[in-house]
């Protein structure tokens, strides 16, 4: 069988062999002209190429967390804007808070019980508070002139009736002859049922009448703050009064010295004094401020003098800060003035030894039998004693509307808190926000929030019925604001931090991505160059190709 083998000359051979490898370069030239790299497979440098991948990698993965990285900062941007806005509102609350202590200081002359509670949508008292007021339970209510005269109501002025409303009790109130010259009942928008002198430097009394509310009644009808128990020989009952101004009285002032008043060097037994002068008797002076108990004075018998009592509670360090007590040389009177920090204070007298008092402070009356200080109060055997709470709510200003105002910004307050989060993250809220630096995510910050609400900050529900009440909500948005601006200052500092972890990793993908391209990128002036050489010598080859076959055309001039 004939041979179909082309027979080469191995000139011609050698000339084919060179442009083939001549054209697997330019392909290969023309393959990284059209990709713009030189390694574009690991066949042509694995080392390179690998190494290349995993730097671009690792940008690849920075460049995921640096999506991370810039909501941390637009979180914590908001949290910022937030705490600007909340520090505001505060800022506004505290001011509303300085003007109603303002309002209620301005108008002290007047004294004021102002419930607690919005008993507008209640209906009937007696149903609405479950039992706690019954049918029949009275109140009774008295008013200490300035001139120390005391009107007393009928003693069930209230007498609570199965349909009664709040506004029932303030028509009995304000229809009693006895008491209407001095003391208005009214009931704001806002359902509250407040009692309001109508003299100069009177003060208002409010108690039992023969069936008591208790201390759960009075909480009810949101007046437990002016009320207190007051344990006698004839058993408990509830009663306290509001006093204009923040100075008690003793009323008693008919003494054996000069001009019938007494001296600060009298005893508390002289003739009509103000312990019995049988020889025997001995009590304490007791001061409950706010709910803290301090016996005020050691064993005061009836050969003590009045100074004796002074210097006792002048000389107490756990009450000088917030009552001074002194001798009024003009009126004959023991007087205690109180801090204006002091919301109310329980007075009362302790007998160690069967005695009967006769001090009369302000518009305090007897709980036996409801007789009207300075009648003698009998307290008999030793551990019997007799309290009155009184009250420094002090102004007749109308700052209902001032806490209204404030309890509203403290509902603002909350409601911005609320808003300020971003994809579930709410710094304002307390939540932490953890950002990642690394792609092992080993390199974090952890933005620790704080809660900013109204609760969180400690910022009550504000009742400005004194003037107490109102300084502890001005104490308290002066503490808020100090936390506000604090937790600012962190956030601030985490969104430095962060900013500067954002432009150093935007360098890193920059540097990483041209560490990558370094190693795998052509450059295109050379292999353009490369491109023209390589078809200069395939030019070459192909006529190299030509003269290498004209030995073989020859052949064909013989035929």
């Amino acid at each position: 069988m004939a041979s179909t083998d082309v027979v080469l000359s191995a000139a011609l051979r050698n000339n084919l062999l060179s442009l083939q490898s001549t054209q697997r370069l330019i392909d290969s030239v023309q393959l990284r002209l059209a990709t713009g790299l030189k390694i574009n497979s690991a066949l042509d440098g694995a080392q390179k190429f690998f190494t290349s991948q995993s730097l671009s990698n690792r940008a690849s993965d920075l460049g995921r967390l640096l999506d991370g990285i810039n909501l941390s900062i637009r979180t914590i941007e908001e949290a910022n804007t937030g705490v600007t806005a909340v520090s505001a509102l505060v800022e506004q609350a505290q001011a509303i808070a300085e003007d109603a202590k303002s309002a209620t200081l301005a108008a002290s002359g007047f004294a004021q019980i102002k419930s607690s509670k919005n008993l507008n949508t209640t209906g009937a008292l007696v149903a609405a508070s479950g039992g706690t007021i019954a049918v029949g339970d009275d109140i009774t209510i008295s008013v200490v002139r300035a001139n120390g005269t005391v009107v007393t109501s009928a003693a069930n002025v209230v007498n609570f009736a199965a349909a009664d409303t709040i506004y029932n009790v303030a028509g009995y109130i304000n229809a009693d002859a006895a008491i209407n010259p001095y003391v208005q009942a009214t009931v704001d928008a806002n359902g509250r049922l407040t009692l309001t002198s109508k003299e100069v430097g009177a003060s208002i009394r409010i108690q039992d009448g023969t069936t008591s509310l208790g201390a759960d009644g009075y909480a009810f009808l949101g007046l437990e703050t002016f009320v207190g128990t007051e344990e006698t020989v004839a058993g408990t009952r509830q009663g306290g009064t509001a006093i204009a101004g923040r100075t008690l009285y003793s009323q008693l002032t008919n003494g054996v010295a000069t001009n019938g008043l007494y001296n600060s060097s009298d005893t508390l037994g002289a003739q009509a004094g103000f312990l019995d002068n049988a020889g025997a008797d001995s009590i304490q002076v007791i001061l409950d401020i706010d709910g803290v108990i301090t016996t005020t004075t050691a064993a005061l018998l009836d050969t003590n003098t009045i100074q004796d009592l002074i210097d006792d509670i002048n000389n107490n360090a756990t009450v000088n800060t917030k009552v001074v007590a002194s001798f009024n040389r003009t009126t004959g009177r023991i007087e205690l003035e109180f801090a204006d920090s002091v919301g109310y204070v329980d007075l009362q007298f302790q007998a160690n030894a069967a005695s009967t008092i006769d001090f009369g402070f302000s518009g305090s009356q007897s709980v036996v039998a409801a007789a009207v200080i300075p009648t003698d109060v009998v307290l008999g055997a030793a551990g019997n004693d007799i309290s009155e709470r009184f009250n420094f709510s002090g102004s007749n200003a109308d700052v209902t509307q001032f806490q209204d105002d404030f309890n509203t910004i403290r509902g603002q307050i909350d409601s911005l808190v609320e808003d300020a989060n971003i994809r579930g993250v709410n710094l304002l809220q307390g939540d932490t926000l953890t950002t990642f630096f690394n792609e092992d995510r080993t390199n974090t910050l952890a933005t620790v929030g704080s809660d900013l609400s109204a609760a969180g900050l400690g910022i009550k529900v504000a009742n400005f019925s004194n003037t107490a009440n109102v300084q502890l909500s001005i104490d308290a948005t002066i503490t808020a604001l100090d936390t506000v601006r604090n937790f600012g200052t962190t956030i601030a500092n985490s969104l430095s931090i962060i900013q500067t972890r954002r432009d150093f990793t935007e360098s890193t993908i920059s540097i990483l991505k041209a560490g990558a391209a370094d190693l795998v990128t052509a450059d295109q002036n050379e292999e353009g160059a490369n491109l023209l050489a390589l078809q200069t010598r395939q030019q070459l080859g192909v006529t190299a190709l030509s003269l290498a076959a004209q030995s073989q055309q020859s052949v064909l001039r013989l035929f």
